[in-house]
């Protein structure tokens, strides 16, 4: 499955940015789907993730209610969310995809295939 990134930008801290990330080449509903993200000089790290259906979602504990991962399987697109922009949100957002387990995974190792990723930048 091919992935395609889009919806970063600069945006001022408090600010708001939805994420989207196209699908294409493979039955997409049935993949989970993750956000992953990777600040400059720092580990890519998870942020969030949904299962194939859409009824369960995960997210990495600094999410805080900010962020809001959804998908609409009929578009082939997963959507993130994000809102209460922080300049530490400031990093490369990835999207990624592996087919669907019994339990929806938050590590990257698991995720077989990924997205260009999409910049954001948050300032003060």
């Amino acid at each position: 499955v091919q992935l395609q990134a889009s919806g970063g930008g600069l945006v001022q801290a408090g600010g708001s940015l939805r994420l989207s990330c196209a699908a294409s080449g493979r039955t997409f509903s049935n993949y989970d789907m993750g956000w992953f993200r990777q600040a400059p000089g720092k580990e890519r790290e998870f942020v969030a993730a949904i299962n194939w259906s859409g009824g369960i979602r995960s997210y990495a504990d600094f999410v805080k209610g900010r962020f809001t991962i959804s998908r609409d399987n009929a578009k082939n697109t997963v959507f993130l969310q994000i809102n209460s922009l922080k300049p530490e949100d400031t990093a490369v957002y990835y999207c990624a995809a592996r087919e669907g387990g019994v339990e929806l995974s938050l590590y990257r190792g698991a995720y077989s295939y990924w997205g260009q990723g999409t910049l954001v930048t948050v300032s003060s």
